[in-house]
């Protein structure tokens, strides 16, 4: 394969400590996750992988084990290594956000619990643009989540089922935690004059979370709903069983604007866009810190 056909791979950083199997395996997985590389396309021989990173076949070998214990590659005998044929399933966020960044232009929009998924997974790629590994210009963020700080008909006590303010007080400082830190990490690379503009804007609805959708670059979601889970927390040193959501690890499944605009995807971005901008416009309110 030419350079060009193989463009949807960089280049091995001689900084990164993770190895270099590792990072193979991690832009693979990212061509694989963000739709470079097709369910059921072939992917690259291993000398054609070896002679682009300039490295032993058996690292390569590495690499490419490590995709196939997750089950995104399946080799075929006689016939090589091919992307395993997925129908829709839950998708992993990170790599779709660093494609993402590697556009001049970045917006992402958040609607969700309590931002701190959101903070965590824009953590690592931000922390990639300061390290001038991505290089954005412009980074435009809109947080949308709900004001624990009023009756919410979840979180709950799970004796009674009811609104309880000790129950979201801490889910409160969880949220305005991850907020903060989701503004502070933003502004922070405009300060820096690393990106030419870099805004973020945070607001606050009343409505009972339920699921969480991310809107990036107005092309592509991911959509995840949160269980419902009862669990005991402390309060004040004593036990207090609660209904709480289940944020972290829930499945995303994601959707692309495609060049068909009766697409399913093309159609749920669209529909995400209009339901983001209803809210946002209307019964949201300013976030205060």
């Amino acid at each position: 394969m030419s350079d060009e056909e193989l463009s949807y791979l960089g280049e091995l950083d001689p900084d990164d400590s993770t190895g270099a199997a590792q990072q193979i395996a991690r832009q693979l997985r990212a061509a694989i996750l963000t739709g470079r590389l097709k369910p059921a396309e072939k992917l690259p021989s291993q000398p054609e992988l070896a002679a682009h990173y300039g490295v032993a076949r058996e690292t390569v070998k590495r690499a490419l084990d490590a995709l196939r214990a997750e089950r995104l590659i399946v080799s075929r005998q006689g016939s090589g290594v091919f992307v395993r044929a997925q129908t829709q399933r839950p998708v992993e966020l990170r790599p779709h956000l660093e494609a993402a960044f590697e556009r001049e232009e970045v917006t992402i929009d958040f609607a969700g619990f309590l931002g701190e998924t959101l903070q965590g997974a824009l953590a690592e790629v931000l922390d990639r643009v300061r390290a001038g590994q991505l290089a954005p210009k412009r980074i435009a963020i809109r947080v949308m989540v709900s004001d624990m700080g009023v009756p919410m008909a979840l979180p709950a006590r799970a004796d009674t089922g009811a609104d309880d303010p000790t129950v979201r007080e801490r889910m409160e400082r969880i949220s305005h935690r991850s907020l903060d830190a989701i503004v502070d990490q933003v502004h922070e690379l405009g300060d820096l004059g690393l990106v030419e503009s870099a805004t973020v804007a945070v607001r606050l609805h009343s409505a009972s979370p339920l699921f969480k959708l991310y809107i990036i670059n107005n092309s592509e979601v991911f959509f995840g709903f949160y269980p419902v889970t009862e669990r005991t927390t402390a309060h004040k040193g004593e036990p207090l069983a609660i209904f709480d959501l289940l944020g972290k690890d829930v499945p995303l499944f994601n959707y692309q604007v495609s060049e068909e605009d009766t697409s399913h995807g093309t159609q749920f971005v669209a529909a995400s866009k209009q339901w983001f901008d209803s809210v946002w416009d209307s019964v949201a309110r300013e976030y205060q810190g």
